[in-house]
């Protein structure tokens, strides 16, 4: 009968810790942070807060057991610089692991909605409607009604909807469960903060009421693509206005048709709208979108120029005539 020999293997005392260690931290990633309770607790990561603060406040809050755990999860998936600001809605018992997963891909109690320069009632209806925040009909019912802003009182029976212009494009973080009517009023609200006293002050200096200056910044919001024109343009509307000529801006012509059509045609121009500034002089009835807040400083802060024509090349930069002759010759270059 054979002897069994038994070989005797002595690790390194450094090796026995590591794995220990590794075994340790792996089996802590995947225990629940917390004895599983389904309590929800509810924090806030504010814009700044680094990897070590936020396991702190986790900790404090009772969400997880140890701050350290966090802080080698965090690290050893490298998303340490990544955990987003926001409000959560963390269930106690949550592993480690998926809490770092939830703050990393930004899961908060709110959805983010951006609201592009230049769009309108419609199109802001489409987007809340696509991100599945809202009834994008009902937004639009909402839109038509005058809020309660001075500067809507007087809204012209041509216009749609009496809170276009007034919606300020921006980021949003939108609470889950919020009504339309609620998404409706943040953004009017914003308008009315971002609208400073003394924007208001100097609209007033020009002679423009505040629905005025949204009617042109919408209009420079529209026409304009390259930032550099958007005072030119500005200034352009203005010496029109002053010098009682139609407008002319193609940009209200679309805005009719519902839709940018890359080139009018001369049978566009004859549309009967009190918004068609080719057949109406002055300012159309009302704002053709909303406007960012570089076109409303963009005719706040117009140009000093005596140009009285522009006319758009393939590339989106404008070219500017003081007299219609060679405003036809601009138009001749950019067509060759």
């Amino acid at each position: 009968m054979e002897q069994r020999t038994w070989i005797t293997v002595k690790w390194p005392l450094w090796v026995i810790l590591a794995v220990f260690s590794f075994s340790m931290f792996i089996l802590g990633m995947m225990q629940p942070a917390t004895p599983a309770k389904g309590e929800a607790v509810v924090i806030v990561v504010k814009t700044g807060m680094n990897s070590e603060q936020i396991a702190q406040m986790l900790y404090k809050q009772g969400v997880i057991e140890s701050a350290g755990m966090f802080q080698l999860v965090a690290k050893w998936k490298s998303l340490g610089n990544s955990l987003q600001a926001g409000e959560y809605s963390i269930i106690k018992g949550t592993a480690v692991t998926k809490i770092v997963d939830m703050l990393a891909r930004g899961q908060t109690n709110y959805q983010q909605l951006t609201i592009p320069e230049g769009y309108t009632v419609n199109q802001i209806a489409k987007l809340i409607g696509d991100k599945q925040l809202g009834n994008p009909e009902k937004f639009r019912e909402l839109a038509r009604r005058q809020a309660g802003y001075d500067y809507m009182a007087d809204t012209d029976p041509a216009v749609m909807y009496a809170t276009e212009g007034y919606l300020f494009p921006d980021t949003y973080q939108i609470a889950k469960g919020a009504t339309e009517e609620e998404l409706l009023n943040m953004l009017l609200h914003q308008f009315n903060e971002k609208l400073t006293s003394q924007m208001r002050e100097r609209a007033k200096t020009m002679g423009l009421s505040v629905k005025e200056l949204i009617i042109l910044a919408s209009l420079v919001e529209k026409e304009a693509q390259l930032e550099k024109d958007r005072p030119v343009i500005a200034g352009v509307f203005l010496n029109r206005l002053k010098q009682d000529m139609p407008l002319q801006s193609c940009a209200t012509i679309q805005y009719i048709l519902g839709y940018p059509k890359p080139e009018l045609t001369v049978e566009d121009t004859r549309i009967a709208s009190p918004f068609n500034t080719y057949q109406h002089r002055g300012l159309p009835p009302g704002p053709i979108a909303n406007p960012g807040m570089a076109s409303i400083n963009a005719v706040l802060h117009a140009a000093p120029t005596d140009y009285l024509y522009f006319v758009a090349d393939k590339n989106g930069a404008h070219h500017f005539s003081r007299t219609y002759d060679e405003h036809l010759q601009e138009i001749e270059k950019v067509r060759n």
